[in-house]
């Protein structure tokens, strides 16, 4: 199965996918993360917040692993400091620019679109980015995503990095003092 994902898709197709078949592990990838604030719609109440929702599989008992190349929103992390997930898990990586979200190594959502209102399709069809993707079962484009993500997780790249320079702290999690 190998679907295209474009524009408003993203938060239905994709992350609401995610999230009602996520039975393990959930693997996020994106340049850039904020306070996402959810429509409503068949999956999620109006008004949730991402990390309601990311809450909600931390207690379901799921892994949550999110790797991100840009310092959080501040209101994303106004809300981590109230309450944090858990089982949610965060690395700062600046060279992270990789868009993608792997659900129990079995699906895999690889494309443009940033863990953001404007990228998911959150907003209005006049305030959204245009974006565009790919929703995958397909294991020989997954597992290549997957070891890339989980190589960035673990520092395996750390070592000889050329931008170590713009990360004073490899791997950092987030500042929540």
């Amino acid at each position: 199965m190998l679907e295209l994902v474009l524009n408003g898709e993203h938060l239905d197709g994709v992350l609401g996918r995610a999230i009602k078949t996520c039975r393990h592990r959930l693997m996020l990838a994106t340049a850039d993360v904020k306070d996402l604030h959810l429509p409503g719609s068949g999956w999620s109440r109006a008004g949730r917040s991402l990390l309601d929702v990311l809450e909600e599989l931390s207690g379901r008992g799921i892994e949550i692993r999110l790797l991100h190349g840009a310092v959080p929103s501040g209101p994303f992390l106004a809300h981590l400091k109230r309450r944090r997930p858990g089982s949610l898990q965060m690395r700062r990586c600046p060279r992270v620019h990789l868009k993608a979200l792997v659900v129990d190594g079995r699906w895999m959502y690889l494309g443009s679109a940033n863990l953001t209102g404007a990228g998911l399709g959150a907003k209005s069809d006049l305030r959204r980015n245009f974006e565009g993707g790919i929703w995958t079962d397909q294991l020989d484009l997954i597992d290549p995503i997957a070891d890339l993500v989980e190589a960035v997780w673990s520092g395996r790249h750390c070592l000889r990095c050329g931008r170590k320079k713009h990360c004073p702290v490899p791997l950092e999690e987030p500042d929540l003092g």
